[in-house]
């Protein structure tokens, strides 16, 4: 069975242990990058990555954007929303839709 995690600074991610998510606090990008490579190699279908630490793995991550699994969904941390999260999932969606799903012709 697949797992899901959560990768991040303490702060912004000790809140999804209690949702039932395996949780990875990082210190630093060098050991963001170790753990997003451990945890994309092992059971886990699914990494919510915070939108600041992605920012800072951002080649590491674009390795794993064409693979089925795992699926790195960035999320705003403690520090607030950058709006880089929606953008990739909009991005996702266009790809596979073939259209801006947010793009209205009123």
């Amino acid at each position: 069975m697949y797992k899901i995690a959560v990768l991040g600074d303490y702060n912004s991610i000790y809140g999804f242990a209690a949702l039932g998510l395996d949780t990875f606090p990082v210190e630093d990008p060098a050991e963001g990058k170790e753990k997003l490579n451990r945890l994309a190699a092992g059971e886990y279908a699914v990494i919510y990555i915070t939108e600041q630490l992605a920012a800072q793995l951002s080649a590491e991550i674009s390795k794993y954007s064409e693979e089925l699994m795992p699926a790195i969904i960035q999320i705003p941390g403690i520090s607030g929303n950058t709006g880089a999260g929606i953008e990739n999932v909009k991005k996702s969606v266009e790809t596979a839709v073939g259209s801006d799903i947010l793009f209205s012709n009123e």
